[in-house]
């Protein structure tokens, strides 16, 4: 049996269409000096994101802050409130992936967003940076769903896109990403540009790594896409 010919995308958000690490950083490390803490380089960051805001806050504080749960949960909010007021200032898209939306959507392959970043933060990011109704969906991190790896969300997002599974490329910069395409029976494909780098996306399954955005196109059939029944 072959294997269905992609006919959707499924874009991870931060390290994938945004460079979003500066900003993530200066209000993580913000909140760090307010308490008197040790700040991180920015690369640093490039470990402590990917798995939603709390796993960055756990990440970035003094392990002997770590297990107080009502004190992780108030840094959290500390941190959710100071880059909210910043998320805008260094951000920016990556080259390449303006024209490859553009093609995309001129194509009609249906597009989604799925990212850990909490939805409300998504959501403001997408409408900011892509005001042009890229994405039929957009889905952040929700208190009642499960997040990546975990593939529910993702699956949820192929059927609201109408393609098959097995037809949707999923495009992230980290190995959460290469976990949650693999799980969810879809195409991981490894943003090369992104935070964490080749090998490990290699490592966590990809099926190949991206040097560019525009080398996505190489994967979709040339005549357009077809809807799932």
């Amino acid at each position: 049996m072959s294997t269905p010919r992609p006919q959707g995308v499924i874009f991870d958000l931060d390290g994938t269409l945004l460079d979003t690490l500066e900003d993530l950083a200066d209000a993580m490390n913000t909140v760090l000096a307010s308490h008197h803490w040790p700040t991180h380089p920015l690369d640093a960051y490039r470990r402590f994101v990917g798995n939603g805001v709390s796993m960055l806050v756990r990440r970035a504080v003094p392990e002997v802050e770590r297990n107080d749960v009502q004190r992780l949960d108030a840094i959290t909010q500390e941190m959710r409130s100071v880059y909210g007021r910043h998320w805008a200032k260094k951000t920016r898209l990556y080259p390449g992936i303006d024209p490859l939306l553009r093609t995309l959507k001129a194509q009609g392959i249906p597009m989604a967003v799925l990212t850990n970043k909490p939805h409300d933060a998504a959501m403001a990011l997408v409408d900011h940076f892509f005001p042009e109704n890229m994405f039929r969906l957009v889905t952040g991190a929700h208190p009642d769903k499960p997040r990546k790896p975990d593939p529910t969300t993702a699956l949820e997002t192929a059927d609201h896109l109408g393609v098959l599974p097995a037809s949707t490329l999923f495009l992230g910069d980290s190995d959460v990403d290469m976990q949650t395409a693999t799980a969810a029976g879809m195409t991981p494909l490894g943003a090369g540009w992104g935070f964490r780098g080749p090998d490990e996306l290699l490592a966590s399954g990809a099926s190949m790594v991206l040097n560019n955005p525009m080398e996505l196109l190489d994967r979709l059939p040339a005549d357009g896409p077809t809807q799932s029944p």
